[in-house]
């Protein structure tokens, strides 16, 4: 390896595993449709396939840059707004453990157990940290520190299913409870402090996930809607809309992996109503949950086309 591509591998950053997310959460999605559509499950297989590839490129890539340059993973743990991004890793497993029971149970449950375990040691590190010695300033607080508590409610979509239904809420409950003081804090942080740096201003659309994967886990609990459920999945909605308003300005900020914080978000907003219209019969959520598949196609296709840009460019580096 020469001395350009060591100096790319140290600065190759933990939030590639964002991008996992987004894709695994496009292979759920597309998944749902083919069920409503009652169609063969050969596009979401053929995403997975796709999916899973990139993930051990981007885990080989990640775990080189661990062996060759500790202290530069070190840092970016220290770092107070990237810490938030590692367990972007356990959620990655979590969601292609759902993705896979489908094809194979008994693979599901060994990804689904390592991703668990994983996201629950993640969440107690990145916890820890935040309430250790050191000091953070209110510019340090984005929307993305909401990752780490994204990744236990989605424990139950894929473990009530595998028969880890305990194991399952306890995560859930470690999830929604912080969801809701980070809420309060971010709100805080947004309305009475100085903007959020524009190379982070893309993890607002952070805001979607929880309510819309807070959804997907509450019915996977307690195998139906109730009137919590549709609470979550309509919070979900307002923050689509406070998104919505934000995308002009979005759209005229420089390219970063940040920019994949989009991805996942959207996802879980389009798994969310198609999974509430098959539920209650809704059609105008079925309509709704085609039409935002429609677009996650559209932002995912983009987000490749410029990941792969900035990656020929150097610019991710």
């Amino acid at each position: 390896m020469n001395g350009t591509s060591d100096s790319r591998l140290a600065r190759f950053p933990v939030t590639f595993f964002t991008m996992i997310m987004g894709l695994s959460g496009f292979t759920l999605s597309l998944a749902k449709a083919e069920d409503a559509l009652a169609l063969p499950d050969t596009a979401s297989k053929l995403a997975l396939v796709a999916t899973t590839i990139l993930f051990v490129m981007v885990t080989g890539v990640y775990a080189l840059k661990a062996l060759r340059h500790w202290e530069a993973v070190r840092a970016e743990w220290a770092d107070p707004v990237r810490v938030a991004f590692f367990p972007a890793f356990s959620i990655s497993l979590l969601l292609l453990a759902t993705a896979f029971h489908p094809i194979s149970a008994a693979l599901s449950e060994v990804i689904w157990l390592i991703g668990a375990v994983l996201q629950l040691i993640l969440t107690v590190g990145v916890v820890s940290s935040w309430i250790g010695a050191r000091a953070f300033q209110h510019g340090h607080l984005t929307p993305a520190w909401f990752v780490p508590v994204v990744g236990n409610v989605i424990a139950p979509i894929g473990g009530v299913t595998l028969g880890y239904v305990e194991f399952s809420w306890f995560l859930y409950a470690i999830g929604l409870m912080f969801w809701i003081v980070l809420l309060a804090i971010v709100i805080n942080r947004l309305i009475f402090h100085d903007p959020i740096p524009e190379r982070l201003q893309p993890t607002l659309v952070v805001l979607i996930a929880p309510p819309a994967i807070g959804f997907l886990g509450w019915v996977s609990l307690n195998e139906g809607l109730d009137p919590f459920a549709r609470i979550l999945l309509n919070v979900g909605y307002f923050f689509c809309l406070i998104v919505a308003v934000q995308l002009p300005a979005l759209s005229r900020l420089q390219f970063s992996m940040t920019f994949w914080a989009l991805s996942f978000p959207l996802a879980a907003i389009t798994t969310a109503s198609l999974c509430f219209a098959q539920l209650s019969g809704s059609e105008l959520h079925n309509t709704l949950g085609f039409g935002l598949l429609g677009v996650l196609a559209v932002v995912l296709g983009w987000l490749l086309m410029r990941t792969a840009q900035a990656i020929l460019q150097g610019e991710v580096f």
